[in-house]
């Protein structure tokens, strides 16, 4: 029933319901006033009553038909009415959202090549993709293909596993990228299909050190292909304790302590760091006054 009447609808669906509503009787066992049409609505679109009530329960003072036109961009996307039921439960900011708004949104995801299953994975993982400034998500796409040097195909794949990763701040997500290309020395390939970007790049950079420190990782050199590194896939992807059992051969408190000392090893780094910027610091200042001084001298 859903589905016949969004493929009749199409964009009359997106852009409003009072037509529809107007048509449609009231939904049994809801209120037989207030938003009675509202309950109609999605009671046609597939909603259980049950459903329709926890809909209509968000934001109550929404004007008429904005849950039904939100609900129904949702729908027209793939969702479940469950699925669509619990994201703008999740997310009942996007309830106040322009409808085109939403329709353009799910046109920029569908232009990087997302649709089907993966787009209705990103915006259900990730809601924020609906709220997310364009400009902010143009910066991650351009980063990613033009510093990262992703393929369109590889851009796609990255979005359709970590969808997450348009909301990363473009210094962050080429600080995170750059490590692994440089540091672990592996490409871009490998990045992909290991779903890089799943992973936070702290545990990343834990993990790949603890390796390294054991004699467990090496970098390979340059144009080295062949090397007896653990995959970036079992790096990323093994739970910890796996991680530590198969790759690492080491116990959890071993971890545990290395982290700590890692940690106040990047303190006492940056502390080192902030201390030479004050010495270079003062060495200006005493520079100028010393250039001063001669100037007032030979006056």
């Amino acid at each position: 029933m859903a589905g016949r009447l969004l493929r009749g609808c199409g964009r009359a669906a997106a852009a409003g319901w009072a037509p529809v509503l107007r048509a449609l009787p009231a939904a049994p066992g809801l209120c037989p006033r207030r938003g009675c049409g509202e309950a109609a609505a999605l009671r046609a679109m597939g909603f259980s009553e049950e459903q329709a009530r926890r809909l209509l329960g968000l934001q109550p003072r929404l004007g008429p038909q904005r849950r039904v036109a939100a609900a129904a961009q949702l729908l027209l996307l793939g969702l479940s009415t469950e699925a669509a039921l619990g994201l703008l439960e999740r997310s009942p900011g996007l309830l106040r959202m322009p409808t085109e708004r939403l329709q353009d949104r799910a046109g920029e995801l569908r232009r990087l090549g997302l649709d089907g299953g993966q787009l209705q994975r990103a915006v259900t993982v990730c809601p924020q993709l609906f709220t997310l400034p364009r400009r902010r998500m143009a910066a991650a796409v351009r980063l990613l293909r033009e510093r990262c040097l992703f393929t369109a195909e590889q851009l796609r794949e990255v979005l359709g596993t970590c969808p997450a990763v348009l909301l990363e701040e473009p210094r962050r997500l080429l600080h995170h990228f750059q490590y692994v290309y440089f540091r672990m020395g592996l490409q871009q390939k490998e990045m992909v299909k290991a779903c890089l970007f799943r992973m936070p790049f702290a545990e990343l950079r834990n993990r790949h050190i603890f390796l390294e420190r054991r004699g467990l990782y090496r970098t390979p050199y340059k144009g080295q292909t062949q090397t007896s590194n653990p995959k970036l896939k079992d790096i990323l992807q093994l739970p910890e304790k796996d991680f530590l059992a198969s790759l690492a051969h080491a116990t959890p408190e071993e971890y545990e302590v290395f982290k700590k000392l890692l940690a106040r090893e990047e303190e006492e780094a940056e502390e080192e760091e902030e201390e030479e910027d004050r010495d270079a610091l003062y060495a200006e200042e005493n520079e100028d006054l010393d250039s001063e001084g001669s100037k007032t001298a030979q006056e």
